[in-house]
């Protein structure tokens, strides 16, 4: 037989023994804890941030693409409206502005409220695709228009021509800052779980 005040005698390990914040008594596994955590979280952070910054510089040099070729009026044949080239340029200054402007704007948003104005998964191919597409016709305009400023060079080197290499150059700057944007969003859409 047994004696029932020993049965009762045996008591519960003492509270103090379970570990602080671990009221399941569990241990936390190998490798993974809270500085993982913290370092994806800084790292998507950085990344929000960087892409947020390129969008920002993208969006100032396609402005000012626009704006000097726009300007670009100089009179007696040297007015960007007289050459495809040029008109070619401007119109893909204006579609990187409209891009990028509103990217920049929803990037802003999104770091300020921490809501984005699009919700789900979808925003991250817009990204993807349209850094994509932006930054290949940004690169095919300016390269459409080099060898046509570089001609017009050859014979007079005006402030036309200056004009026109100009906004050339803030093409090839805009295009530059939104093909580093689109491999981030590259990275972005690869990291994305799909479960």
């Amino acid at each position: 037989m047994t004696n029932p005040d020993k049965v009762n005698s045996i008591s519960p390990p003492p509270l103090a023994a379970v570990a602080a914040g671990d009221a399941e008594g569990q241990t936390p596994a190998q490798g993974v804890g809270e500085s993982d955590v913290m370092r994806r979280w800084k790292r998507e952070d950085f990344l929000k941030k960087t892409s947020f910054a390129l969008r920002s510089l993208c969006l100032v040099f396609s402005l000012l693409a626009f704006i000097i070729m726009a300007t670009n009026n100089h009179g007696n044949g040297r007015e960007f409206d007289d050459y495809e080239e040029y008109r070619y340029v401007l119109a893909i200054a204006i579609l990187s502005t409209l891009y990028t402007g509103f990217q920049t704007f929803r990037q802003f948003h999104e770091i300020s409220t921490g809501r984005d104005i699009i919700p789900g998964r979808n925003i991250m191919m817009l990204d993807f695709f349209g850094d994509q597409i932006v930054a290949y016709l940004l690169l095919s305009a300016a390269s459409s228009a080099v060898p046509l400023t570089n001609h017009m060079r050859e014979g007079a080197d005006n402030i036309f021509t200056d004009s026109a290499a100009s906004s050339i150059s803030m093409e090839f700057l805009a295009f530059t800052t939104s093909a580093i944007s689109a491999m981030i969003s590259g990275y972005k859409l690869s990291k994305q779980s799909y479960i």
